[in-house]
C-alpha cells in the first residue's frame, strides 16, 4: 500500500525544481542537476538566473556536463560558454539569448508572423535587429510592430539610438548606469558592436541583491555560497579559517591587558569597564563602517570623498564619545564611590577620555581599513570588520589601562 502512494507522488516541476536549486550553493545544486535526468536539468538550468548558473556549471561532473549541455539548444549551450569567459561580476556573466533576433530588410508582417511563434511563456519584449556582421543597428518594442504597415520594413520603423551594455561592465558600474532607465532588458554588445546577448533587468537587480545580502556574512566569515541547507562539513571548512584568524587578532587584546597587569592588580574595578569601553567602541567603527561600505555600493565615494568622510567620522567620534563617556564616567564615579575608591572622580574623568579617544580612532578605522583595502585591490567587505574589531578592542582597552597608568599610579 505504501509502495502504491509512493509511486502516484507527483514529480516535481520544473518550476520547483528551480527554486529548490537556487536555494542550494553551487557544489550541491551541481550535484542536484547530476542526480536528475539530463534533458529535466537543462530545462531547469535554463530557467535559473545566468549568473548562477555560471557559478553551478563549473561544478558539474565533465561527463554529466556534456550529457546536459547535448540535451540544451545549441544556441544556448554557445551563450553559457560566452558567459563563462568573463569574470564573476560582470555583465557578460547574465547574458542570455534573445527569443528572435532580426534583421533591417525584414518586413513588419514577417517579424510578426516569426514573432507569433514564439511559446506564450517566452519572455519576449524587445525585437533587436542586427546586420549582416551582427552588429546591433537597432531594436522595436512590441508596440511598434503592431502600429506600423505590415509592407515596412524594420530598418524604417526601428528606434536606431539603442542604449547598450558592455560585458565586461562590472554589475555595480551597470547598475549605476542603468538606475535611471527602468528597461526590462538590455542588450551587450562588445567594442565594435556586435551583440553577444540579452540581459534582463530583474536578473541584474537580483545579482546585485545577492551580493548586498551577502556582505553581512563575508564580514563574519560566512562564505557567500553558503545556504541554509549547505552540509555541515562544508559549513565547517567555510567557517573555520576565520575563526582562526580571528583568535590571533584577539591575542592583540588580550596582549594589550597583560601589558597593564599591574595596573590591573591594584585597581580591579579598571576590569568592570574594560567591555564597556570596547562595545561602545566597537559599535561606533561598525557604524562607520557600514556607512562607507553603502557609499562604495552606491558609488558615492569620488575622488576627495574618502578624505571628508575620515574627518566627519573623527569627528562623530569625539562628539559620540563625549556624549556616551559622560553617561559611563558617570556610572564609574557612582561604582567607585560605592567601593570607597579614593580616586573615584579621577576614574570617572579617565573613562570619559578613554571613551573619546577610543570612539575617535574606531570612526577613523571604520572609514579608514575599507578605504585602503579597496585601493590595494581586496574585498572591504571581506576583510574590513577583522582588522575593526581590531583596532577597536586594541584603542578601548589601552586607552583606559594608559590613561589609568599615567594618572594615577
Amino acid at each position: 500500500m505504501a509502495e502504491g502512494r509512493k509511486s502516484r507522488k507527483k514529480p516535481l516541476t520544473s518550476e520547483q525544481l528551480k527554486r529548490s536549486i537556487e536555494s542550494l550553493g553551487p557544489a550541491e545544486a551541481a550535484d542536484a542537476l547530476e542526480a536528475l535526468d539530463p534533458n529535466v536539468a537543462a530545462e531547469v538550468l535554463q530557467q535559473i538566473n545566468p549568473s548562477v548558473a555560471g557559478d553551478i556549471i563549473p561544478e558539474l561532473e565533465n561527463d554529466k556536463r556534456d550529457s546536459l549541455f547535448a540535451a540544451a539548444p545549441e544556441g544556448v549551450t554557445r551563450q553559457w560558454s560566452l558567459n563563462l569567459s568573463f569574470p564573476e561580476g560582470s555583465v557578460g556573466r547574465l547574458m542570455e539569448v534573445p527569443p528572435l533576433t532580426f534583421h533591417p530588410n525584414e518586413t513588419v508582417g514577417e517579424a510578426s508572423d516569426r514573432v507569433r511563434g514564439v511559446p506564450r511563456a517566452t519572455f519576449f519584449t524587445y525585437a533587436f535587429i542586427l546586420d549582416a556582421e551582427r552588429r546591433l543597428v537597432g531594436v522595436c518594442t512590441m508596440r511598434d510592430l503592431l502600429a506600423a504597415d505590415d509592407a515596412a520594413r524594420l530598418e524604417d520603423v526601428m528606434l536606431r539610438d539603442v542604449f547598450a551594455l558592455r560585458p565586461e561592465q562590472q554589475l555595480d558600474d551597470a547598475m549605476r548606469i542603468v538606475v535611471h532607465r527602468h528597461y526590462p532588458v538590455y542588450p551587450v554588445v562588445d567594442d565594435v558592436g556586435r551583440f553577444l546577448g540579452q540581459v534582463r533587468g530583474s536578473a541584474m537587480f537580483q545579482e546585485q541583491a545577492v551580493e548586498i545580502s551577502a556582505q553581512p556574512g563575508q564580514m563574519v566569515g560566512v562564505n557567500d555560497e553558503e545556504r541554509l541547507l549547505t552540509p555541515w562539513p562544508r559549513s565547517l571548512k567555510f567557517r573555520h579559517p576565520w575563526l582562526q584568524l580571528n583568535l590571533l587578532t584577539a591575542f592583540l587584546a588580550a596582549g594589550v591587558v597583560g601589558f597593564f597587569q599591574e595596573t590591573l592588580d591594584q585597581m580591579v574595578i579598571l576590569a568592570l569597564f574594560l567591555p564597556v569601553l570596547a562595545g561602545q567602541s566597537g559599535n561606533t567603527g561598525c557604524q562607520a563602517l557600514a556607512v562607507t561600505l553603502r557609499g562604495m555600493t552606491l558609488g558615492e565615494l569620488d575622488k576627495g570623498a574618502g578624505k571628508a568622510l575620515v574627518a566627519k567620522e573623527a569627528l562623530l567620534g569625539i562628539l559620540n564619545g563625549f556624549l556616551v563617556g559622560l553617561v559611563a564616567g558617570a556610572g564609574m564615579f557612582f561604582v567607585a564611590r560605592a567601593q570607597g575608591n579614593p580616586n573615584a572622580l579621577a576614574l570617572s574623568g579617565i573613562v570619559v577620555l578613554a571613551m573619546m579617544g577610543s570612539c575617535v580612532i574606531s570612526g577613523i578605522s571604520g572609514a579608514l581599513i575599507p578605504l585602503t583595502l579597496q585601493r590595494v585591490g581586496a574585498d572591504p567587505a571581506t576583510a574590513s570588520s577583522i582588522f575593526l574589531t581590531t583596532a577597536t578592542d586594541v584603542a578601548s582597552m589601552g586607552m583606559l589601562l594608559g590613561l589609568a597608568t599615567m594618572l594615577l599610579m
